[in-house]
């Protein structure tokens, strides 16, 4: 991954600045460079994509260790969820001071799929399971998985994936902070304390998180909710751009200073 080991900067730059608005109190302040890259879904050549052209950003502006953050939900609806994952343990371990992914609410249905078949497939089915499966060159019976169909798909898709790959998923953080920038997969509850928000909101989600402003001065950028363009509001940085149907991969870069800009992948 070029952009983290040579700053070359020889890339056309994609990043479109935007001001904070006018209603904001305080500049997100993390302590170091930080790209936060939205939900993928199975998207691998929209990970290439956005990679080439965070280099390019970093190396234009000679940054000084830059983070990456990816939100989660690197799985399910996409083709190749199984290459995205692997990559991302890949870069993870390269690079382990520099990138970061967090556990999204899509793999969090894998994980609980794979500890009780017959209970949680129903949630995770309606969530584009099938892909994912599919990914991995497992083929799900036209029966649907019922009973111990469930139990024999989750030990099937297991080994596919390998308990290596299974324990990185787990071992991903649900929150990252860097000074008052917080980077979350879904939201904060915006009533509470950072330190004090539960992993569940993180993850899942919280009925206030989009209405309700933060009163503290830290912001929280997120992926999760799809929305039509990257943008920031009340505290929030919103990054989620339906990448695997639009084609669209959305990033923000937030430096020390408060500078916040957008980098997007083109649709075809």
């Amino acid at each position: 991954m070029s952009f983290l080991s040579s700053l070359i900067g020889n890339r056309k730059r994609t990043a479109q600045v935007q001001p904070l608005p006018a209603e904001a109190t305080a500049l997100p302040a993390p302590k170091q460079p930080i790209f936060v890259i939205g939900d993928l879904h199975g998207r691998s050549d929209l990970l290439e994509q956005i990679l080439e052209q965070l280099d390019a950003e970093v190396g234009a502006l000679k940054l000084k260790n830059p983070k990456l953050v990816f939100v989660g939900n690197l799985i399910d609806r996409g083709p190749s969820s199984a290459r995205v994952l692997n990559r991302m343990q890949e870069l993870t371990r390269e690079f382990p001071a520099n990138v970061t992914c967090l556990l999204g609410s899509h793999e969090q249905m894998c994980l609980d799929f794979l500890s009780a078949p017959k209970a949680r497939w129903a949630r995770w089915s309606k969530e584009g399971a099938a892909a994912t499966f599919e990914s991995f060159g497992v083929e799900l019976p036209s029966t649907g998985l019922d009973g111990d169909v469930a139990e024999d798909a989750a030990v099937t898709l297991k080994t596919a994936m390998g308990e290596e790959l299974i324990e990185w998923i787990r071992s991903c953080p649900s929150i990252l902070s860097s000074g008052t920038l917080h980077v979350v997969h879904a939201a904060a509850d915006p009533r509470r304390a950072i330190e004090d928000q539960s992993t569940r909101v993180l993850t899942w989600g919280h009925p206030e998180f989009l209405s309700v402003s933060r009163s503290d001065g830290q912001w929280v950028a997120h992926g999760h909710t799809r929305f039509a363009r990257p943008h920031l509001k009340d505290g929030r940085i919103s990054v989620d751009t339906g990448a695997w149907e639009t084609g669209i991969l959305s990033a923000a870069m937030i430096l020390p200073n408060g500078q916040i800009g957008f980098v997007q992948t083109k649709a075809p």
